[in-house]
């Protein structure tokens, strides 16, 4: 099991939990939409990084997106495993191929 899968997993085991000792379970009480509020703001805080060129706070912050990522999924009921099987679905199409085929012209 990959870290990625772990954390996922992770996330899923605090869904229930004690909103006062976790902060998984309190962003996902606090509902989908402040999951997608925190996504967003460290999203703009990796990509601020990245324009910096500081390699160990990029690799922070991707760490951040990453698990704020995976709780926004869980607050809507998507899985780690649903995004890998799309992923795997896109592996044999070009990806300029599946981006003109999302975005007819």
């Amino acid at each position: 099991m990959s870290a990625l899968e772990r954390l996922a997993a992770t996330i899923e085991a605090r869904r229930g939990a004690d909103p006062e000792s976790s902060w998984t379970a309190r962003l996902l009480a606090e509902g989908p939409e402040r999951a997608a509020e925190k996504f967003g703001e460290e999203a703009v805080e990796a990509v601020i990084e990245a324009v910096r060129g500081d390699r160990g706070r990029l690799t922070a912050e991707a760490a951040d997106v990453l698990y704020h990522l995976l709780v926004m999924l869980a607050a809507r009921n998507v899985s780690l495993g649903d995004v890998l099987a799309e992923l795997e679905a896109r592996e044999s199409t070009s990806g300029i191929a599946e981006k003109s085929a999302r975005n007819p012209k």
